[in-house]
This record gives structure tokens, sequence and C-alpha cells, in this order.
């Protein structure tokens, strides 16, 4: 499987799943964190819980020794990236393990200079929405140009924010199989949102993979919200997730029924 010195060293499958608390309350969030328990360390927290709870609720993750993705898809004029970035609260910034960005090469610059020396977060550029298809690019765009596709401005946006030393891509469907072919000699993270397992909806995910197709696709990291979320049993839903990762990581069978009892 991929290998990148962004990535922890013997990364489990259990690490690779991460939660989306998409929530509009942190008790509501704080509650599906116990009810995981130690099977889930990894947690994305976007504006929908950021927006209702603020930097508490990332207090409380790291408190509870849980990794963070602050997806906050910044996108402005330089300064105002570098600046904001650098008003992280001190003993969450570089602590945070991932964080999104949405612009082109400027912005990775200034997303950089705003870690202030620090390592982390990593950034994440946004290639496209895994809720946005061709027609809505093109719709975007004001184009009817077919030339103009979803593959086109991932790919460019990937080759820009990458070569701006962005340590990560947001990608989903079949973008990030596209990603590892075009850009197999660089060193960089892929993190899949739109994750749904075998039988789920897809909800407003337009290009969505199952936990194990995305793995094998290259995929690094998973987001899985609503799957789990509003299961009728998060930890089961988590676990079974957790196993259809391990299954790709080893090459076992996706119908395989052999559970996966790793966790953080």
């Amino acid at each position: 499987m991929h290998k990148s010195k962004y990535l922890p060293d013997n990364i489990k499958a259990s690490d690779r799943l991460i939660v989306a608390l998409d929530f509009d309350t942190e008790a509501d969030a704080e509650n599906l964190v116990n009810a995981l328990g130690e099977t889930v360390c990894f947690y994305k927290v976007g504006w929908q819980l950021f927006l209702g709870a603020g930097w508490s609720v990332l207090r409380f993750l790291l408190d509870n020794k849980k990794k963070v993705f602050l997806d906050l898809k910044i996108n402005d004029i330089e300064a105002t990236v570098r600046s904001a970035i650098n008003n992280i609260p001190k003993g969450i910034s570089g602590n945070i393990e991932l964080l999104t960005i949405h612009g082109n090469g400027p912005t990775v610059k200034a997303a950089k200079a705003g870690r202030n020396g620090n390592a982390k977060p990593y950034l994440l550029m946004i290639t496209a929405l895994s809720s946005i298809d061709d027609s809505d690019i093109r719709d975007i765009y004001l184009t009817s140009d077919e030339h103009i596709t979803t593959s086109a401005i991932v790919k460019l946006r990937a080759e820009r924010a990458l070569e701006a030393g962005c340590e990560g891509l947001i990608a989903s469907g079949e973008s990030v199989k596209e990603l590892r072919e075009s850009f197999k000699d660089r060193d960089f993270i892929i993190v899949t949102p739109g994750i749904r397992p075998v039988g789920a909806g897809k909800d407003d995910h337009k290009r969505s993979l199952t936990p194990y197709e995305a793995i094998q696709s290259g995929s690094d990291y998973l987001v899985v919200g609503r799957p789990i979320t509003r299961s009728d049993n998060p930890l089961k839903t988590a676990k079974e997730i957790i196993s259809d990762i391990e299954k790709a990581l080893t090459g076992a069978e996706a119908n395989s029924s052999t559970p996966s009892h790793e966790s953080c």
C-alpha cells in the first residue's frame, strides 16, 4: 500500500478511519465519541459543529487523546489565510493533524507560513467536492465545453497544490486512482470523503466509494459521517468499516467475513 512521510509509522486500519462529527452541539459530538470509545481515534470537525461549539470541542478531543481533522476549507486572500491559521489557539494549532484549504498555489504557501514553523496541521487541498460531477463543474465555470470535466479540474488543482508544497489532497470517487497514477512521483496523502459501505445510500455524494474501493484505489484516510452517526449501532458500523479497510490493506476479498478487532 501507499507509504508517505506524512503517515505515521505502522499505521493501523483503525487509524485510517476519520469519523465526521457533523452535529449541531458539542454534547451530541461527545456522546458519539464516548460511544465509539477506543475503536475510533480520529475525528473530523467541520463548519456545522465548529460554529456551534468553537474551539471547545477540539480541546475535548485532544484532551481525550483523539486525533483531529479541522475541515474549514479556508480560502481567502493570502494575508487573511496566513493570519487566520496563525490565530489558531496555542495548544491546538500544532496538535491538529489535518486542515483543509481551498484555492491555489499561493493559498498553500500562505497557509504554510501561518503555521509559524509547526509541521502540523498538514494541509489538504480541496480538489472537488464529492457532491459535484461534470455537469456541476461546467455550471460553476459557466461553460458547455465538454473538455471542462471534474477530472480535469481535480488534476489541475492537485498539480498546483503539490507544486506549492501541500502535504495532501481531498479526493473522492475515481479521482483517487487518477491522482495516484498522475502524480506517482510525488509524496502526498489522500483523504477521501463520501465513503459509503456496501448497501448504504449515497445521500448527496455523487462520487462515492466503499471503504474497500477507496483503500484499494490509493486513499490513506477515509471520512465517514452519516453511515456511522445515523446508525442504530454506531460502534458496530465503525468496526465493520475498519474491517473493510483491513481487508483492503491485506488483499483479502471484499466480501470476506473475517472481523477486525483493532482499536486505537
